[in-house]
């Protein structure tokens, strides 16, 4: 599932809002790692004109409804997203556009960062494969909270949890690409 040389990428930023701030899960263990590999991946994509999409959860409970207020970037993710999306759903194309925006501009690369890595994060992999995407999923850009196990009470780690996702999505869903990989083949398509 890794993009061709002729392939046309955007950068895929999800849900990296302040509504995860309010919630009981959020810690900011991982949090300097994360930024800063996003950050990357936004620097790059402007460096070489790969277009970058922020998508935003709007959900009916607080804090994900838009009248919290916390339906908004977090503090340091830069504002100039060429197109901005908000999604009902656990991916980020069901009913919001973005799948027809997408396509109107011969994109058909998906580079995948953001909040949460098995949740919207791995399903918008999924769903963008399905629908024909060649996808790269970004682990480091991507952020999770550790989760207990409803049935054995084991508490998973955000690394056992980012390992689960690798393991599922490689090569049937996704290339599971570093920072430095996709940003290596940019400079590459730039320089073809």
């Amino acid at each position: 599932m890794s993009a061709s040389a002729t392939a046309k990428s955007a950068l895929i930023v999800i849900d990296i809002q302040e509504s995860f701030r309010q919630t009981p899960v959020w810690s900011d263990a991982n949090l300097p790692a994360f930024r800063e590999a996003v950050l990357r991946l936004h620097h790059g994509a402007r460096e070489n004109g790969v277009p970058v999409v922020h998508v935003f959860h709007v959900g009916r409970a607080a804090p994900f409804t838009k009248e919290s207020g916390f339906v908004t970037a977090l503090d340091w993710l830069p504002q100039n997203a060429d197109v901005v999306f908000e999604k009902h759903t656990h991916n980020a194309f069901s009913d919001t556009g973005l799948d027809l925006w997408l396509r109107r501009r011969g994109i058909d690369h998906l580079v995948i960062s953001g909040i949460r890595t098995e949740q919207c994060c791995e399903t918008t992999t999924r769903v963008g494969s399905d629908i024909g995407y060649a996808v790269d999923f970004v682990t480091e850009a991507t952020l999770t909270f550790p989760m207990t196990h409803a049935g054995s009470g084991r508490t998973y780690s955000p690394e056992e949890i980012k390992m689960g996702c690798e393991l599922v999505l490689a090569e049937r869903f996704a290339r599971i690409a570093s920072v430095d990989q996709v940003l290596s083949s940019w400079q590459k398509k730039i320089r073809d």
